[in-house]
C-alpha cells in the first residue's frame, strides 16, 4: 500500500512538472502492482482529467490560452480519446502493450532528436 502512494505522488510530481506521471503511473500499475493493461490506461484518463482542469484553470487565469487553438484540439481529442480508450478494450493485452512501448519508444527518440529552437 506504502509503495501506491509512493507511485502516485511521484506521478503527481512529474504530471506538475509536465514530464509525464501518467505514464509512469501506468508502468508501476502494470509492473508492479499486477494491474490490467486496460485497466491501468483507463485509470490514466481518469487521473488525467482532474490534472487536465487545474492546469486549464491556471493558464487561462494567466491568459496563456488561445480558445481558437484550444477548440480545434480539445474537441477531437475528447473524441479520439474516448474512442481509444472503447479500442484498447477491444484489443488483446500483448498487442496493447507492445503498441504502447512502441509509442513511448516514438515519443522518446523525437525528444531525443528533434531540433532545439
Amino acid at each position: 500500500m506504502i509503495w501506491a502512494a509512493v507511485a502516485g505522488a511521484a506521478a503527481g510530481v512529474l504530471s506538475g512538472l509536465g514530464i509525464g506521471g501518467g505514464t509512469a503511473l501506468v508502468i508501476y500499475m502494470v509492473n508492479i502492482a499486477g494491474v490490467g493493461q486496460a485497466e491501468a490506461q483507463g485509470v490514466n484518463l481518469l487521473y488525467f482529467l482532474p490534472t487536465a482542469a487545474a492546469s486549464l484553470v491556471s493558464h487561462v487565469k494567466n491568459k496563456f490560452v488561445d480558445w481558437k487553438i484550444f477548440f480545434f484540439c480539445a474537441v477531437p481529442g475528447a473524441v479520439f480519446a474516448v474512442a481509444g480508450s472503447f479500442a484498447a478494450l477491444a484489443m488483446d493485452t500483448g498487442v496493447l502493450r507492445r503498441v504502447f512501448g512502441g509509442l513511448l519508444i516514438l515519443a522518446g527518440a523525437w525528444q531525443v532528436l528533434k531540433k532545439k529552437k
